[in-house]
């Protein structure tokens, strides 16, 4: 499939779908999908009560399933599904199935790189199948499932050992590690959360629960030696290799780098670390008091409070972060740099960077109708549903995918 560079970047609207209501003959449709370069709009559609096929704009495939579940573009534009047949199974990429078959999957997983993967159940044992190929090794639980963006790995937190009920101390000795492409790790903890990838795939850091009352974290299976009250999702400097997480010491929230206190535990909350691509910030989510949020730039935090702030999310230098906001009452409002745009909605949508990092659009709903803003303000006109706006490579234009008045559309805007 064709990558940014390639789309077709013309200003301007087209119509994809002149109409979105199912096709003559169809029982029914789900909610449309969107292509990330807007060529293709994808539903499941009911053919009758007991099969289901993919439309994609004003073409049905010929295959048919029993039952389809969540359709979704690759970041590459590649159309994949869960799809059911005889009871069982499997992913459905384009119009090319995974050979195998297994009793569930669900959560489909992109790499960076172009690698699908999904979560699979086969005879009550869990693992992972990545590109079509299984763990050789499944087991009796597996969770918290992850990819990592180098490519051709996956990984997640894994039973390794079988417990009776109410076998406490079975429990308490540890039954939990986390399995790498399906082979475990040769310790086990109380419990293990949130596994990461280093970027160059090659360490894991996770969450673990080292008995009933110490936390820390453990890299490639070595815990370190420094406990805490409690820890969150760790993260890998993209340079040094460290491994910076949030912890907690007397109450209170700070970062550790490789088991050395970086930021002085002095929050309320602290979560979501995130390294600039050169390492030389960090950012994080944090509440410098109770129950009141910010972002948080090398310790430093934004003046801007909310009672949540949440997908928070980086300029591709690392610079510049921008969130969400919300009253805790459903209204949501984007913040950028610390500051609040104008306005407030029903719901609004991790912010999206230009590749300058001087410019942000976001989608938002109020009301049932769907705007993108860009910097603020409005870049078209409302829609009945929208997608995630696109920059193009150079940030000149800007890319809006969704529905008006029963129609696909995709529109190519040139910024001033």
């Amino acid at each position: 499939m064709q990558l940014p560079d390639a789309w077709d970047w013309e200003s301007g609207e087209r119509t994809i779908m002149a109409s979105t209501a199912p096709q003559e003959g169809h029982l029914w449709q789900e909610e449309l999908q969107a292509s990330p370069d807007g060529e293709r709009f994808a539903a499941v559609t009911a053919l009758d009560e007991t099969t289901f096929s993919l439309r994609i704009n004003d073409q049905t495939q010929e295959a048919t399933y029993d039952k389809i579940w969540l359709p979704r573009f690759s970041p590459d534009g590649r159309l994949t599904a869960l799809v059911q047949e005889d009871g069982e199974w499997t992913m459905l990429v384009e119009e090319e199935a995974w050979p195998g078959h297994y009793g569930y999957l669900w959560s489909t997983m992109f790499g960076p790189s172009g690698d699908i993967a999904a979560p699979a159940q086969q005879d009550g044992e869990y693992g992972m199948v990545l590109n079509g190929t299984p763990w050789e090794t499944l087991y009796e639980n597996a969770n918290n499932y992850c990819i990592s963006p180098a490519g051709g790995k996956t990984a997640a937190v894994v039973q390794t050992r079988s417990m009776g009920q109410a076998d406490v101390a079975t429990f308490q000795e540890g039954i939990y590690s986390v399995a790498v492409n399906g082979e475990a790790w040769p310790v086990n903890f109380v419990n293990c959360w949130t596994p990461v990838f280093s970027a160059d795939g090659r360490r894991v850091a996770v969450q673990v629960r080292r008995n009933l009352h110490d936390y820390t974290i453990a890299v490639d299976g070595t815990p370190w030696t420094i406990n805490y009250q409690c820890v969150w999702e760790p993260c890998f400097h993209p340079s040094s290799g460290g491994v910076a997480a949030p912890v907690r010491q007397n109450g209170m929230w700070g970062v550790a780098l490789d088991g050395q206190m970086l930021w002085k535990a002095r929050n309320a909350q602290c979560w979501n670390l995130r390294y600039s691509p050169d390492g030389s910030h960090l950012w994080a989510v944090v509440a410098p008091e109770y129950g009141m949020f910010t972002v948080s730039l090398d310790d430093t935090p934004w003046t801007f409070r909310a009672p949540v702030v949440t997908d928070m999310v980086l300029s591709p230098s690392g610079d510049r972060a921008a969130a969400l906001a919300s009253d805790n009452n459903t209204l949501w409002q984007v913040v950028v740099d610390g500051k609040p745009w104008r306005g407030t909605y029903d719901m609004a949508w991790q912010p999206v960077f230009s590749p300058d990092g001087t410019r942000v659009a976001a989608r938002v709903e109020r009301n049932g109708k769907y705007v993108v803003l860009l910097d603020g303000a409005p870049a078209a006109e409302a829609f009945d549903t929208a997608f995630d706006p696109v920059f193009s490579p150079d940030g000149r234009k800007l890319l809006l995918r969704g529905v008006r008045n029963g129609k696909a559309v995709r529109i190519v805007k040139q910024l001033q």
